[in-house]
């Protein structure tokens, strides 16, 4: 018996040295000449490939982002806010690579890093990766985050303007909170736990779509005289229904691929992907039920946006919690995110495509989760609340939260205030009127088509 075992455990390791040479590009020449091939080679080949595979499909949920905002507002800015989608990433990659990396992971202190800039001078590979792979993977966050803020601030905002602020953000902002939480930042030293980012990334984007959305006020007509809000229809349910599925696959990257590695993590992925599609089904369930109670129809849009709130709710704390629990966290978000679009609306706050709720409000819900619902068992430093009755994980998620809402609004909304005194925030009455894709791009995203109604 021990020899059959023996036989079992060599023939793993020769299937992960083939499988090592084959993902890592080695030639049958190195055999050749007799280079030795370590374990630990193959280890770090294969967690090469599976964390730029996740770092594929986060950028693939750009598209997602794009589609669920161009079927949420009306067709004739479809073309503008696709392109905001578009440049988001281009600005966000270039401003990661210049800056953003270095306050983000680079060496300082507990507030922001300051080496790395154009990633020079750093060590070839970090967290057991290659320094480009991890920097791709990182970066498509980042272009995440960004993407965020153009659903809230739609049908309405300066091309020039947007520009400006997606530079920043990605730049400055985003890394900085990214350094106090996974640079080795002073959130991180406290305890504070975000596994994949509803903090860095989706409170961030969610409270600058707020902060951004309340400066450049309300589309005309959104609201009446009585202060009434009126609903101001999407174009097209279709394309908004595929950026969902689009987003809730790339998720699966967004989250599992948060493992950095797969060959010491098998089970955390799975893990990590069960609680990412519970938490995805019970969202949409909850915000459908929610919704139909409230106003006696099962409205699509309403339980796709309840999806995606479960995914914003389990980004956090998916690697630590269980199942069960990531289905109450999604249920929860998804009753979250339909009470939770009253809000703004109360406030003159008009978000077309409920960027506020979705990434801000289940956001903030998501990390608290951590300390109510999460295990030491699984990788925390304390047990959530309702195992030991212990608040100590749920104040630490707390402070974190607030410390990311504080500083976002107080940053973005000054970078907000001075874009809108110099180049300006938000385009002329008649240009919106008009519809952004022709005032702002010259061209229309469904040139030559008429849609009649025979009403």
């Amino acid at each position: 018996m021990e020899t059959q075992n023996t036989g079992i455990k060599k023939t793993k390791q020769f299937i992960m040295v083939l499988a090592g040479c084959f993902l890592c590009g080695i030639t049958d020449t190195a055999f050749a000449e007799g280079d030795a091939i370590s374990i630990a080679d193959v280890k770090q080949g294969l967690d090469t490939v599976w964390v730029l595979m996740a770092a594929f499909l986060v950028f693939f949920m750009q598209a997602g982002f794009g589609m669920v905002e161009a079927g949420f507002i009306r067709a004739k800015n479809t073309c503008n806010i696709l392109t905001k989608n578009f440049l988001d990433f281009c600005m966000a990659s270039l401003g990661f690579f210049v800056i953003g990396y270095a306050l983000m992971f680079g060496d300082g202190n507990g507030f922001v890093g300051s080496k790395g800039f154009l990633l020079m001078g750093l060590e070839e590979t970090t967290s057991g990766l290659p320094l480009y792979a991890f920097w791709l993977f990182q970066v498509a966050f980042c272009g995440a985050a960004a993407t965020i803020v153009a659903g809230g601030m739609a049908e309405r905002m300066n091309f020039k303007a947007y520009l400006i602020y997606t530079f920043l953000i990605s730049a400055i902002v985003y890394p900085i909170i990214g350094h106090w939480v996974w640079g080795g930042g002073w959130l991180s030293e406290m305890g504070f736990m975000d596994f994949a980012g509803s903090t860095v990334v989706h409170t961030t984007g969610g409270i600058a779509a707020l902060i951004g959305t309340a400066i450049l006020r309300p589309r005309i007509g959104k609201y009446g005289v009585d202060g009434k809000p009126r609903a101001i229809a999407g174009h097209s349910i279709p394309l908004a229904s595929l950026g969902v599925f689009i987003l809730w696959f790339g998720w699966f990257g967004f989250n599992a691929g948060s493992t950095l590695g797969i060959t010491n993590a098998g089970l955390d992925i799975g893990r990590v992907a069960i609680n990412t599609n519970l938490a995805a089904a019970l969202g949409g369930i909850g915000a459908m039920v929610t919704v139909w109670k409230q106003f006696g129809k099962p409205d699509l849009s309403m339980a796709m946006n309840g999806a995606l709130a479960g995914l914003v709710g389990v980004t956090a704390p998916c690697a630590f919690v269980e199942p069960w629990a990531a289905c109450v966290i999604g249920l929860s978000s998804g009753v979250i995110v339909v009470l939770g679009v009253e809000l703004p609306d109360k406030l003159h706050i008009d978000d077309p495509v409920g960027a506020v709720p979705v990434h801000g409000m289940c956001g903030v819900w998501g990390t608290l989760c951590v300390g109510v619902f999460g295990k030491a068992a699984l990788g925390l430093p304390n047990d959530g609340f309702i195992y030991s009755g212990n608040p100590m994980q749920l104040g630490v998620q707390m402070v974190g939260s607030a410390a990311t809402v504080i500083f976002v609004l107080v940053s973005m909304g000054l970078v907000f205030k001075i874009i809108d005194m110099t180049v300006g925030l938000r385009v002329s009455r008649t240009e919106e009127l008009r519809g952004l894709d022709i005032g702002e791009h010259g061209m229309e995203a469904y040139s030559g088509f008429q849609i009649f109604s025979t009403s």
